[in-house]
């Protein structure tokens, strides 16, 4: 057999292939994108308003997607993606220069704005469909905004110590000093981080977060996981502004979970959230602060798999 009889029989499939079924599928699958930086094995990428986005998939069924806070990445969710994995098709992104990439500061791209920008269009082009999606603290505000902008996208929304409500605080001076609590927190660490002041830094910020001693307390992986993020933190940032009106908007389930032990500004925003719009009580992960879903990953898991089973 010739080279040329060779290549039009490995073309023959194709040309069975009816021209608006190549078309869709072209339309479904989604282009990964070639990486511009070293990928851990598993974890993909995909072009998403000019920036290569990573995640880890695991599972099928209706998409799950999973948005980290700061100074972390897709890896806080490492003991979800398998439980989650049995029911559902479960997506931990990594928001824009968070680890893999190991970005250096430059450029002007990084912001909650442009994350939030980001999410719905990695969506969008996942051609997901709706999904539910599930944000903790940093990511809570981004997918907070998201459902905001985008409900359409939104099949539930899991709001995990959720920041970004802050403008609907009471005027009392306690809760507009908590409402201010999250801001001083990250320019103090932004601060720490510019003098060379890493290890302090990252340790102000982590026990007050979720207790004293908790740098000292947590493991290698965990502390490589915020040393391998801390240049997202030499930016202190606000969060969009959120009203009551926009809340009452949103028409699809709601879950809340705060942390037993989590900061105070967390469980009193969801108060000020349930102001505006009848939702259920936020569901108190028992034995947990603010990162509840490593520090009692079962309480967490549970409540979320109950939730979405009715859902």
């Amino acid at each position: 057999m010739s080279a040329n009889q060779a290549v039009a029989m490995n073309l023959k499939p194709l040309r069975q292939i009816p021209l608006y079924a190549a078309l869709a599928l072209m339309l479904v699958v989604p282009v990964q994108a070639l990486p511009k930086w070293p990928l851990p094995d598993g974890i993909k990428s995909i072009e998403v308003n000019g920036y290569d986005m990573a995640y880890q998939e695991m599972g099928s069924g209706i998409p799950l997607v999973l948005v980290h806070g700061a100074m972390s990445d897709y890896r806080t969710w490492s003991g979800q993606l398998p439980v989650f994995a049995r029911k559902y098709r479960v997506i931990a992104v990594s928001l824009r220069h968070y680890f893999p990439e190991k970005w250096n500061g430059a450029g002007d791209d990084f912001s909650i704005e442009q994350h939030i920008d980001d999410v719905p269009e990695f969506i969008k082009r996942m051609n997901l469909g709706k999904v539910h999606l599930l944000g903790h603290s940093r990511g809570g505000a981004v997918t907070l905004n998201v459902a905001k902008l985008h409900p359409e996208l939104i099949k539930t929304l899991i709001l995990e110590d959720a920041s970004g409500l802050e403008a609907l605080m009471p005027e009392s001076p306690d809760d507009q000093r908590l409402a201010a609590e999250g801001l001083a927190i990250r320019e103090a660490l932004a601060k720490a981080l510019a003098a060379g002041e890493i290890d302090r830094g990252a340790q102000v910020w982590l026990d007050s977060l979720a207790g004293s001693g908790a740098w000292s307390r947590s493991t290698p992986e965990r502390k490589q996981v915020i040393l391998d993020n801390l240049r997202t933190a030499l930016r202190p940032e606000g969060r969009p502004a959120t009203t009551c009106n926009e809340i009452a908007r949103f028409d699809f389930p709601i879950l809340l979970l705060n942390g037993e032990r989590s900061p105070r500004r967390y469980p009193a925003m969801f108060a000020a959230m349930r102001k505006c719009k009848e939702l259920d009580a936020p569901i108190v992960i028992p034995n947990a602060a603010h990162g509840m879903h490593r520090d009692n990953p079962t309480a967490f898991e549970t409540a979320i798999l109950d939730f979405l089973s009715r859902h």
